[in-house]
């Protein structure tokens, strides 16, 4: 089973501010939106709630939320309590590709773990004011690939670049 990450990082390595976006980047969102339907998603609690109640648990995915709290309850999705476990109902699922949405600290430790595969990451140019970050050049020495790249419009905030980068 394949294990991603899949996050918009700002220059300065910041994912969101207040448990919100820092931006409005559409098609990043539907880049979000069509890798990640029909596969599993992780995510720690605080992202979790980050999603407006009406969308969660993100519908077309199984939905697994990595919490502390042993009387934390999601309904609709999973509830673990660390991301061994999290990983392990992902791997009940061979079918589908496993991908960690977020927070900051469910992505550094993916990432520290070594059980990243593949990162899908949207280079978002700009560097605002934020409380959660991404481990800045958390794809350094993996191999790049650029899936596509927009300019600031009406629908983007800012310029940006969707790649994925594969573990050596």
């Amino acid at each position: 089973m394949q294990v991603s990450t899949i996050a918009a990082v700002a220059e300065n390595g910041v994912i969101g501010k207040d448990n919100d976006l820092v931006w409005n980047l559409r098609d990043d969102m539907k880049f979000f939106m069509n890798t990640t339907k029909g596969h599993v998603v992780i995510t720690g609690r605080r992202n979790y709630e980050s999603i407006p109640e009406k969308y969660r648990p993100l519908r077309g995915r199984i939905n697994v939320v990595v919490t502390r709290n042993p009387d934390y309850e999601a309904p609709g999705a999973v509830v673990v309590h660390n991301l061994t476990e999290a990983i392990q109902v992902a791997q009940q699922h061979p079918d589908k590709a496993c991908f960690v949405i977020g927070g900051g600290q469910i992505y550094k430790e993916a990432l520290d773990s070594g059980v990243v595969d593949v990162q899908y990451i949207t280079h978002v140019e700009a560097s605002p004011d934020g409380d959660t970050h991404y481990p800045l050049d958390g794809w350094k020495g993996w191999r790049g690939e650029v899936l596509s790249q927009g300019q600031p419009d009406e629908n983007h905030d800012h310029a940006y670049r969707i790649m994925k980068y594969v573990k050596p």
